[in-house]
């Protein structure tokens, strides 16, 4: 028999005393989020019958979660960050901005500050070189009507042959496969870079912990993730998913979307002064013109600094 007392006087009484709803002081619009948030976890607890043992593994998965900074990617894994893209979609259109490249999620694995370079950018260090296939990465950043955006910023980032990424792999040197490249005249951006890897997560780690009980696997298909911004344009955060990765439409993190796959055009004729095989990828962005200064900005979430 399940005891119901979440919204008994008494119980009421102590989520609004908890959520600071008897001072004065701190976040009004927090303290109603916490309010609710209270009242959601009691009628979890009681709709569900949860025992002590089962919240208090909960408390301590959450523990473990945050040890290992994995929330941003458990968020991803339970679609909750395609959730927000799909959200901002519909309030784009409910506004009627439509159009341009599609959105995707950024992932947890952004870092701020690479290096700034004009027109076009060698993103690899080197180090790959007797593993790694070269990879020349290039297109154009245009507005709706097709024409070119001079000067806009080609934020691009993306995983090593291992599927590890610089910063939070501490073997690669600073700001290895991370750019910002400022577009041409034309608006045309080009990288010269490697083949990456896609990536699971730790099998060890929280977040497969929870994909298991869901029967779910953690892997992720080979993508270039990036940031296009330009003044007087909505920022764009998207990524493009490779074709022919066996995840490519099962993605644990839901980011693969139509008009984001990424064709791969191997050749091997020594036509870019590369001797052997190489890769080449074309891919444009097509941006939509901002409302206002607020919608040219990216999200403020969190991120990581190289030189913290």
């Amino acid at each position: 028999m399940t005891v119901r007392i979440a919204q008994t006087n008494e119980t009421q009484a102590l989520f609004k005393e908890a959520a600071g709803f008897a001072n004065n002081d701190g976040n009004p619009r927090l303290k109603k989020i916490m309010f609710r948030v209270l009242n959601d976890v009691a009628k979890l607890i009681e709709d569900f019958d949860l025992t002590e043992d089962e919240f208090w593994t909960f408390a301590d998965y959450v523990n473990r979660l945050g040890q290992r900074s994995e929330a941003g990617l458990l968020i991803a894994g339970l679609g909750i960050e395609r959730f927000l893209d799909m959200r901002q979609d519909a309030i784009g259109a409910a506004a009627g901005q439509t159009g341009g490249t599609p959105r995707t999620i950024e992932g947890p694995l952004y870092v701020a500050g690479a290096p700034v370079v004009q027109g076009t950018a060698r993103m690899d260090d080197g180090s790959e070189d007797d593993v790694g296939i070269v990879m020349f990465l290039e297109g154009q950043v245009v507005d709706l009507d097709g024409q070119p955006i001079a000067g806009a910023t080609v934020d691009v980032w993306h995983a090593n042959t291992k599927g590890n990424y610089s910063f939070f792999d501490k073997s690669q040197s600073e700001y290895n496969l991370r750019r910002r490249i400022i577009t041409d005249a034309e608006g045309r951006y080009r990288a010269r870079s490697i083949v990456p890897s896609g990536y699971g997560c730790d099998p060890q780690g929280p977040t497969q912990a929870c994909l298991d009980l869901l029967g779910r696997h953690g892997q992720r298909p080979a993508h270039i993730h990036f940031f296009i911004s330009s003044p007087g344009y909505r920022h764009l955060t998207t990524q493009i998913n490779l074709a022919g990765d066996k995840y490519l439409w099962d993605d644990f993190a839901y980011a693969t979307r139509d008009g984001l796959v990424g064709e791969l055009n191997f050749r091997e004729d020594g036509a870019r002064g590369i001797a052997g095989r190489y890769a080449e990828l074309q891919f444009d962005f097509q941006l939509q013109k901002a409302a206002d200064h607020k919608a040219e900005q990216r999200s403020q979430r969190p991120r990581a600094l190289q030189t913290l």
